[in-house]
């Protein structure tokens, strides 16, 4: 599948997903902003992969990371960010989501894992409550929390605090 096939509108990752699931494939949520991917986003997807199953990376959009993150943010427009993680062996989708967390986009697919970072642990991920109710379980994953895109920028940009 080619890395653009990858990128779904919300109203295409469901019926992709229904064809999985028939496949007796799990489902997998991982989310975040990914602006400017580095190694700890890939160790964090290649640990939510390992967990076994399809990988569906919800990606925040631009509006969501300015909001989450302040000013100046993100440094890349979100169909650029997608289609970075989409270009990933491990990510079987990605889809652009607007809101501040994945509370209704769980609803909506109802994943059997969402993978956090280690930067949360199972009873603080915010979106946990959501994945119970839908029948899945949450799962933490990566390496220790010591990248950031925040703390780049801070360190190789000074005066920029995003």
């Amino acid at each position: 599948m080619s890395d653009s096939k990858k990128i779904l509108e919300r109203s295409t990752l469901r019926p992709r997903i229904e064809e999985w699931r028939s496949a007796g494939e799990r489902i997998i949520l991982a989310n975040g902003g990914f602006d400017l991917l580095h190694v700890g986003h890939v160790r964090y997807l290649r640990g939510a992969k390992q967990l076994g199953g399809k990988l569906v990376v919800a990606v925040n959009s631009d509006d969501s990371v300015r909001a989450l993150k302040g000013e100046g943010r993100p440094i890349m427009p979100a169909a650029e960010r997608a289609e970075i993680v989409a270009a990933l062996e491990d990510v079987d989708a990605v889809v652009i989501f607007s809101e501040l967390d994945v509370r209704a986009l769980i609803h909506e697919i109802r994943p059997d894992i969402q993978a956090k970072g280690t930067d949360y642990a199972r009873d603080s991920v915010p979106e946990r409550d959501a994945v119970i109710a839908c029948g899945g379980r949450v799962e933490i994953v990566g390496d220790a929390k010591n990248h950031s895109t925040t703390e780049i920028i801070r360190a190789r940009l000074p005066g920029k605090h995003g």
